[in-house]
């Protein structure tokens, strides 16, 4: 016998039939295709589809709240970053990609697209892609607003008052 032929079985992988539609499929926990597992989870549900950012029509910067404003172009990767952080929910999915969705620039509206992925059983990783729309609400900054009132006041009242206990009568 020749040292260099092997027995090479052909080997095939068990399959078993998907639960929902019958197809056959290789093994996992779920013991469910792609598309129906993607049909009975939504590893997006926790994430809203839309959303709001306060923009200062005075010196075109964005607001990071609570009272910080930064100047970023439109689909830049800083204001990619900023809508990012605005999204809730993110932080419970691994997020792939995410890249902004062209819209008209004055249709006071910025769309994200986002792939997400989430392991949903011990070995199956779900990916799921969507679109968040931001509403870019106009405003003005603390900045922009003193300077276009005329007469701007700040002013910070205090009321104090003394009194005996002897006035109390119990």
């Amino acid at each position: 016998m020749n040292s260099q032929s092997y027995y090479n079985p052909n080997v095939t992988l068990p399959t078993v039939l998907c639960c929902v539609c019958g197809l056959p499929i290789n093994p996992n926990s779920a013991n469910m295709c792609v598309p129906c597992l993607r049909s009975k989870i939504d590893i997006s549900e926790e994430i809203p589809r839309q959303s709001y950012i306060n923009f200062c029509r005075g010196c075109q910067r964005y607001n990071i709240p609570p009272s910080h404003w930064v100047t970023a172009e439109l689909e830049s990767p800083q204001l990619l970053a900023i809508l990012l952080k605005r999204v809730k929910g993110l932080s419970k999915v691994r997020l792939v990609d995410a890249s902004f969705v062209w819209t008209e620039p004055h249709s006071k509206r910025i769309k994200v697209k986002l792939i997400i992925e989430k392991a949903v059983f011990s070995s199956t990783v779900l990916q799921h892609s969507f679109v968040v729309e931001f509403v870019v609400m106009p405003s003005f900054c603390e900045d922009c607003h003193q300077g276009a009132a005329k007469d701007h006041w700040n002013a910070v009242v205090q009321l104090r008052q003394k009194s005996s206990r002897s006035h109390y009568k119990h």
